[in-house]
């Protein structure tokens, strides 16, 4: 059977949505592709390997307090981390800190040497996860609204 040029441009679009669709159906019954779908899921079941799960009693009692701190216009951020630590402890930083040896959570950014005082990025973090557990977000919103603005 032949096709005339305009029946063939007319069923061209239909074949490559097909093929790509076939290929992703393919895909998901793969064994390996569930496996690794498995091996993402966190204590509750969820795909986020990027967030930690905040540690149970977690206080501020770490996070370098104002008068240690050498940038004093960073002491605001400070004081609203050290209000929330649980739901700052529940949020992985995106400047790169976290995959440095002895960093947990955002939270970690605000302890020891204070890093965070010198970081934009760790800032923008802990203003915006203040402000949207102050509307009432839950830490997954929080979660998703980082990776929005904040994520690779």
């Amino acid at each position: 059977m032949m096709l005339s040029r305009r029946h063939f441009l007319a069923l061209l679009p239909l074949a490559l949505v097909a093929r790509p669709a076939a290929a992703m159906r393919a895909r998901t019954a793969d064994p390996d592709t569930r496996s690794l779908r498995s091996r993402l899921r966190d204590d509750r079941g969820l795909l986020d390997p990027k967030h930690p799960t905040p540690r149970p009693g977690i206080t501020a009692a770490k996070v370098v307090p104002d008068a240690k701190l050498k940038d004093k216009s960073a002491a605001p951020v400070f004081a609203k981390v050290r209000e929330i630590p649980q739901v700052v402890d529940g949020i992985r930083c995106n400047c790169g800190c976290a995959d440095m040896e002895g960093f947990y959570s955002l939270l970690s950014c605000y302890e020891q040497s204070g890093m965070a005082q010198h970081c934009v990025i760790c800032q923008g973090q802990a203003k915006l996860v203040y402000r949207l557990h102050k509307e009432g977000w839950s830490l997954n919103g929080i979660r998703k609204a980082i990776d929005a603005e904040f994520g690779d």
